[in-house]
């Protein structure tokens, strides 16, 4: 064997097609579980037991085992990929909570429950399949060539498919052909269930103007002001473009707004809110810390953070509408983002588990109404999870209405296989045209294949990954600050 193929070996060894799939899985049962977890933490019954000043459910801790099945006599034992493909069975493993009830302040009640099963991807770390040699492989009754990177339902082969979005929490600014806005800066903020759109436009009287939720066309200088900029210098600072007659305009239009509480009343006002000045400057501040760039954070200490990016934001739609800087390509692959199965099945858990938490709220209040304190333990219903999950895995419907996201592997040969694991499909629709969407582009070389797509409306609409291509995995912002500042970074305080 030469060089050249010992190389080739140990690459497919440690890689193999689908290793950003199987390590995407991974990622989201050991750490996107979770934070799930953590943004749902306490509930709160809105009605709770006479007596009873204060009562919270806690949700601690949750972890997944190994696939197991029930048989009828109500014995556990382990099952592996070919029992679930010949009795027609799902290959899941128990998802394991610690929930603890809170009583006046004091924990009452804490245990350890099943709340439900996940459907396990074959050859991720939680598979019984993962890291057997070949040979235990032929023993368990699999080909030992099996790529894996997939799931059995109800005894059928399924795969995720990968969608392909622009990427979240980057402003990208584009020409418009109509409307009152020649430019238009367009970005959507994400953060857990959250992902808000904000476009930020210039109108005719030279004015601009943000919108996200149902803060519709606001001048952003006194949002600016209201997140705690006040000074005009600060903000032409924040900016950061010397002499620009638009932000003098914008500045000059808003001088009278001295405080960040006259800001909040002139934001409230143009929204609509008609209370009096306290409860509209509350709920201002409510919106704003909560609706307004939620990525950067949702508390008032990152209002001071939202203003100096809101500034950076506008310093590049200036840029760009003054012809200074290039459109932004959406086509480009820098500005686009693959949702890989471990994010899509976040999405998918993230709802669900909010419908858990609805029944069990549900079923404490109905038991409190006959004046019991019911058990943390009664009020679960281990199904519910497990058959909303299994139901969109089956049908292949997908939270935010999307169809199709989970299909049965096409088998007919092994390339076949391979190409259907490794699809990327684009939530644009066919029917329209699209074109630059469609067009192979030069940032694909080498991450998605220059040959494959369909004939007919769905032509560059459905693409697959590049045999070689790798993805890489979302990275903790504490990782990139700190690499940056030893790279010379000086964070503004």
């Amino acid at each position: 064997m030469n060089k050249s193929n010992i190389l080739l070996q140990k690459f497919f060894e440690e890689n193999g097609f689908i290793k950003a799939d199987i390590e995407s899985y991974n990622n989201f049962i050991d750490f996107e579980l979770q934070k799930i977890i953590d943004e749902n933490r306490e509930i709160e019954p809105t009605i709770i037991p006479i007596n009873v000043d204060d009562m919270k459910i806690r949700l601690d801790k949750i972890w997944v085992s190994k696939p197991e099945i029930t048989e009828a006599d109500g014995s556990k034992r382990n099952i592996y990929p070919v029992e679930a493909r010949l009795r027609k069975l799902s290959y899941a493993a128990p998802i394991y909570m610690e929930i603890s009830a809170h009583i006046n302040g004091i924990q009452r009640e804490s245990f350890q429950t099943q709340v439900g099963t996940l459907p396990i991807m074959l050859k991720s770390r939680y598979c019984h399949l993962h890291k057997l040699s070949k040979e235990e492989l032929v023993k368990k009754g699999e080909d030992p060539y099996d790529l894996g990177g997939y799931f059995i339902i109800n005894g059928t082969e399924k795969t995720i498919i990968k969608i392909e979005d622009l990427a979240p929490n980057k402003m990208l600014v584009t020409k418009n052909n109509t409307g009152i806005s020649a430019y238009s800066g367009n970005i959507f903020s994400e953060r857990g269930s959250y992902k808000i759109p904000h476009s930020i436009e210039k109108l005719k009287d030279g004015i601009f103007y943000i919108t996200f939720t149902r803060v519709k066309r606001i001048p952003i200088v006194p949002i600016i002001k209201a997140l705690g900029v006040l000074k005009d210098e600060e903000i032409m600072k924040s900016i950061d473009l010397a002499e620009d007659s638009n932000v003098y305009v914008n500045l000059y239009e808003f001088m009278d707004i001295k405080t960040d509480e006259d800001a909040l009343d002139f934001v409230a006002k143009k929204i609509g809110i008609t209370q009096s000045k306290e409860i509209r400057v509350e709920r201002t501040r409510e919106i704003l810390d909560k609706y307004l760039l939620p990525h950067i954070g949702v508390l008032p200490e990152h209002r001071l953070q939202k203003a100096k990016n809101l500034a950076k934001y506008l310093q590049h739609f200036i840029r760009v509408s003054g012809e200074e800087l290039p459109v932004d390509d959406k086509d480009h692959y820098m500005n686009k983002k693959i949702k890989m199965s471990g994010a899509l099945l976040s999405d998918l858990f993230r709802i669900n588990l909010k419908v858990l938490i609805g029944d069990m709220l549900y079923n404490f209040q109905r038991i409190v109404k006959r004046g019991k304190i019911p058990s943390i333990k009664v009020i679960i219903r281990d199904k519910l999870l497990s058959q909303r999950i299994q139901s969109s895995m089956a049908t292949g419907n997908w939270v935010g209405g999307r169809k199709g996201v989970c299909q049965r592997i096409e088998r007919l040969n092994f390339l076949q296989t391979l190409s259907h694991l490794q699809r990327v499909i684009s939530p644009l629709s066919n029917t329209q045209e699209n074109f630059a969407a469609r067009a192979l582009h030069a940032t694909h070389l080498g991450r998605l294949c220059a040959t494959e797509t369909p004939e007919g409306t769905n032509i560059g609409l459905r693409k697959n990954l590049a045999l070689l291509s790798s993805t890489t995995k979302e990275a903790s912002e504490e990782e990139v600050f700190a690499s940056l500042k030893g790279l010379g970074l000086e964070v503004e305080e």
